[in-house]
């Protein structure tokens, strides 16, 4: 097993991150897509454009049809991103992502990450499953566990 950085356990136990990478196997059980969920100790500046840093770091472009999508979090800023790749924003669109990052900082607030996490992870998996179901020879592009930034 991975040893986390404190500011991780202290946001996540190992049996929440565990949790989470199962939610990400059983959403993409159904899709093609792929989802991570990524953990930063820091953001100074604005989350998203350090999602797309993230997103494009972790290779989640080079997916097949271009749709991945990453789910960042700023443990320390108190800040999350939610980006999806081109194939799939192109379908939900910019309010769909909004209002998904509402919904997860409202279970944040609630000291509930590991629900807000899960949460998303099936969410995100529902729409992807409406728009990329899973192929009979679809292969996981993209690792399901919780990729921590290292600090």
């Amino acid at each position: 097993m991975v040893r986390h950085p404190r500011w991780v356990r202290a946001f996540l136990s190992d049996a929440d991150l565990e949790a989470v990478a199962a939610a990400i196997a059983s959403a993409e059980a159904a899709t093609s897509a792929e989802i991570r969920v990524h953990l930063d100790a820091r953001c100074p500046g604005d989350a998203m454009a350090r999602a797309v840093e993230v997103f494009e770091r972790l290779g989640m472009q080079r997916t097949a049809e271009r749709h991945g999508v990453l789910i960042y979090v700023s443990i320390g800023d108190h800040k999350l991103a939610v980006i999806g790749d081109r194939g799939i924003h192109e379908r939900v669109g910019q309010a769909y992502w909004e209002r998904l990052v509402e919904t997860v900082l409202g279970h944040f607030r609630q000291t509930r990450a590991r629900d807000g996490l899960v949460h998303a992870v099936g969410e995100v998996g529902s729409v992807l499953r409406r728009h990329f179901p899973r192929r009979p020879d679809d292969v996981n592009e993209l690792p399901d566990r919780v990729s921590v930034e290292p600090s």
